[in-house]
């Protein structure tokens, strides 16, 4: 698998000058753990991205930087060139498709899963008004059935209109709700059951960038192979996280 990624690099910087850059900028939010936080000692980009972001530049040998960008202009930035890449907790669509490229998922398929305030009547999930992050699979979700969609910038927003009454429920992947239930001493519980969305998560680039795709996608289906990409989702989002 080492000869696939080496092969793949020499097209990437070879003579082609498709990505003659010296530095690839690997763009995130920041603000979705596990899947990419601030870290509050440091300061940088911390989380499960990360780490497997900078396994993937070592493994291709690529010198890549962090840049941070909000979720809601992360795909027009990627294109406009701010950066080359997403990682960003985001999951692979139909939709997206038509404007950038993913590579093959580094997360399988997940639950979402909706909270709220206990003792909240289940059925408030399809009549309710429900709280999600903008732009995501879950609010596409949500505008689909008879709910109302309350759409924010950012994911701490959504919960913060859960606690204020704004809002009878929120939305999101379950790895990023279960803190805030299991913190809570019972303020917060899971309301009904999980749902599956997306075809799980990918890098992002622009669909021009091609031989980079193949680089990234080599990586990755080393890391599948060798088991260290498993490893890495079990360190991040437990022994029970769907793995490859």
């Amino acid at each position: 698998m080492k000869k696939t990624t080496l092969a793949a690099l020499a097209i990437l910087f070879g003579t082609s000058g498709v990505f003659a850059q010296d530095v690839l900028r690997m763009g995130s939010e920041g603000a979705y753990p596990p899947y990419n936080f601030l870290n509050d000692a440091t300061g940088e980009l911390d989380g499960f991205e990360r780490e497997l972001g900078d396994e993937i530049c070592a493994r291709a040998e690529l010198n890549c930087e962090w840049v941070i960008n909000d979720w809601d202009t992360i795909i027009p930035n990627l294109v406009s060139g701010n950066y080359d890449t997403i990682m960003a907790g985001m999951s692979i669509t139909e939709a997206r498709m038509e404007v950038i490229a993913f590579t093959q998922n580094y997360l399988l398929p997940e639950p979402s899963a909706f909270i709220s305030l206990a003792d909240t009547d289940v059925a408030m999930r399809d009549s309710g008004v429900i709280a999600v992050q903008s732009n995501t699979i879950q609010a596409g979700y949500v505008a689909e059935t008879d709910a109302d969609l309350l759409e924010f910038p950012t994911p701490d927003e959504t919960i913060s209109a859960l606690r204020n009454g704004e809002a009878d429920a929120v939305l999101a992947d379950k790895a990023f709700l279960a803190p805030y239930v299991a913190d809570s001493g019972g303020e917060l519980v899971f309301l009904g059951d999980d749902v599956i969305l997306g075809g799980g998560i990918g890098i992002g680039l622009r669909q021009s960038d091609t031989d980079l795709r193949d680089t990234l996608n080599a990586v990755i289906d080393e890391m599948k192979a060798d088991g260290s990409l498993n490893v890495m989702i079990e360190k991040w989002f437990g022994a029970d996280h769907p793995k490859f």
